[in-house]
């Protein structure tokens, strides 16, 4: 399994024996606009869920703080995300993450892909009763970095898509609400004209009204060539 240690705001920490991950797809909280998503991902090949919004479970000691991520090819990135985090105590958490995904391997399965690279997640988070009543105003955004240069790749709020609650819901009911369950959320559209598939990600999840930020960031490093 994998261990995890958030710092919280008041300057304690908790460390999770991290049980199981979940990633959710189809996430966005228009299933209108997951519908034309699905359809344009159908056209470049990636196979339609049979449900929306959809639920992948991948293996636990995937949830990781690295700064480093190792891939074999040059078609994989990641994606902003928040993710909540079932403490210890079975207190709920809600820090900052990046679903590094395999573009290669997702066009035979989405569930593949997303067990074929870490979920990166930030090394601090805030307690989900202390933001509840303004999550819809938190900021996401992520950064993808080439050649040294930094561009702006995503950029939204957690209004655009399913709220924690929705998925402390979800995981009630499948008897996964438990202490070291990780729930990372689904991700917000990417620009137009950016490459994805870069040399850094970085990830900020952010709080307007205080001002505080929960961030990441990894380089993306090619695996050397195989041999056979």
């Amino acid at each position: 399994m994998a261990l995890l240690t958030f710092e919280l705001p008041d300057g304690t920490t908790r460390t999770i024996d991290v049980v199981r991950v979940l990633n959710a797809g189809y996430a966005g909280r228009s299933q209108a606009d997951v519908a034309a998503h699905v359809a344009e991902l159908a056209e470049l090949g990636v196979p339609a869920p049979s449900v929306t919004p959809a639920l992948y479970p991948v293996s636990p000691y995937l949830a990781q703080h690295t700064e480093h991520v190792s891939v074999q090819h040059g078609r994989t990135s990641g994606e902003a995300e928040w993710a909540l985090v079932v403490d210890g105590e079975g207190d709920l958490l809600l820090t900052a993450a990046c679903d590094h995904t395999d573009r290669e391997l997702e066009v035979h399965g989405v569930a593949w892909s997303k067990n074929a690279s870490p979920d990166v997640l930030a090394r601090r988070a805030w307690r989900l009763a202390d933001v509840q009543e303004r999550l819809d105003d938190l900021a996401l955004r992520a950064w993808v970095t080439h050649d040294g240069r930094e561009t702006l790749i995503q950029d939204g709020t957690l209004a655009e898509l399913l709220t924690p609650g929705y998925w402390a819901g979800v995981l009630r009911e499948r008897g996964d609400l438990v202490p070291g369950t990780v729930l990372i959320s689904g991700t917000i559209p990417m620009a137009e004209g950016v490459d994805q598939f870069a040399d850094r990600w970085r990830v900020e999840l952010s709080d307007p009204a205080t001002g505080d930020a929960i961030g990441l960031a990894y380089d993306v490093v090619r695996m050397p060539a195989a041999i056979g």
